[in-house]
């Protein structure tokens, strides 16, 4: 399989970086993959519902034991270096790069696990800025090798829970759970419901012969973390608001359309876009579980394409490029949905292609976009992959 030769490929790089930066062998190789949401978009950090799959592009890790009291690391994809003390972890203004790893081992020592000095090389495939959670990636393969290296107890869902700590107590950004924890659980051929409250999750077989596409724009989320804090602000005020005709409201997954339909005139219009898009994404997302659970692509699809509208009206996080590149997939018979994916104002889109349109999509939409935009966009086909592994060598 092409994407089990680009692991091996991709092993054997991120371990000859580390031999030519550190000199000797690497005791741990690690591996966390990114992930593209088929649908369930700004519901995680609302306590909803979201429907990921773990894909078949990987940030790795490669790590030794050094028995002193520092970190040293190599980001080969950037020939960028660094090191700091395990006993004073700090930001650095210049290697900002670095923040998601000394954020995991931050929470890591917070949590008592006793990590000891290392040498790291990192290196992957996964986009940077496109919206398919290469931080998340970093971060959990981060946490996967120092497991491995030192033999922590610590379990695929709290490992998640710390590296999301990492990103929204040390780096500053208020993700949600999601991209953490589709890459420390993914399963290969199957997309994983999570309850963002509970952290109950079930894996859904992918049915059916069609494929997953990824189309990246190439437009960099340039905007996309004061953007997306914004969009938090106001989904707390849409709790506050609704929590005074709706007792018991914690957060917008406790609302339902019902509800939010009987007080949305209560609402500013922004706060209230902001919570429509997100109360009917839940339901949306509860829907295409069933849906694919049923073989019923069609109506999956459709939801899909009801995500996107939603994200571009009421929640504002498409740009241009995002809305073309949607339209242009729409175009291409055997394409059952296509939506923009990940945080949004740039980034990629997600398409579910009937297998035998595959080809189809890859010829129609680049050229379409890169005629409308005037852009190169990539194309990915990627197949749902295990979640983060680790081997020691």
């Amino acid at each position: 399989m092409v994407s089990e030769s680009r692991a091996v490929a991709s092993a054997e790089s991120v371990t000859e970086a580390f031999r030519r930066e550190f000199g000797v062998e690497p005791q741990v190789l690690a591996r966390a993959p990114g992930r593209v949401n088929l649908i369930g978009e700004h519901t995680d950090y609302n306590d909803g519902f979201v429907f990921p799959v773990a894909i078949d592009r990987d940030v790795w890790v490669a790590a030794r034991a050094t028995g002193d009291t520092r970190a040293r690391l190599f980001a080969s994809n950037f020939r960028r270096r660094t090191e700091f003390p395990l006993d004073d972890v700090r930001h650095h203004p210049s290697e900002r790069w670095s923040h998601y790893e000394r954020g995991v081992v931050v929470m890591l020592q917070r949590e008592g696990h006793a990590v000891g000095g290392f040498l790291a090389a990192i290196d992957g495939d996964v986009p940077s800025g496109a919206g398919l959670s290469s931080s998340a990636a970093v971060e959990v393969a981060t946490g996967t090798a120092l497991k491995a290296l030192f033999g922590l107890e610590l379990e695929p869902v709290r490992l998640a829970q710390l590296c999301q700590r990492a990103e929204n107590e040390f780096v500053g950004v208020n993700s949600g759970i999601m991209d953490q924890f589709i890459s420390a659980l993914g399963r290969r051929e199957t997309a994983l419901m999570v309850d963002c409250r509970s952290l109950e999750y079930r894996h859904v077989p992918l049915a059916g012969d069609v494929q997953i596409v990824v189309a990246d724009t190439s437009v960099k989320r340039g905007l996309v973390d004061s953007e997306y804090n914004t969009r938090r602000a106001e989904c707390e005020e849409a709790v506050r608001l609704l929590g005074q005709r709706l007792p018991g409201v914690r957060a917008l997954r406790d609302v339902t359309l019902t509800q939010f339909e009987q007080c949305a005139g209560d609402l500013p219009d922004v706060v209230r876009r902001r919570a429509r898009h997100v109360i009917s994404e839940n339901e949306r997302v509860l829907a295409s579980v069933q849906a694919l659970e049923a073989g019923d692509l069609a109506t999956f699809g459709r939801l899909m394409d009801e995500s996107h509208a939603s994200l571009r009206d009421d929640y504002q996080v498409t740009v241009r490029q995002l809305d073309v590149m949607v339209e242009a997939a729409r175009t291409v018979p055997g394409v059952l949905g296509s939506r923009m994916t990940g945080a949004g104002f740039g980034g990629c889109t997600v398409s579910l292609v009937e297998t035998a349109a595959v080809d189809e999509f890859r010829r129609v939409v680049p050229d379409r976009y890169r005629r409308e935009t005037g852009i190169d966009p990539k194309v990915y086909v990627c197949r749902a992959v295990d979640g983060a592994s680790a081997t020691t060598l």
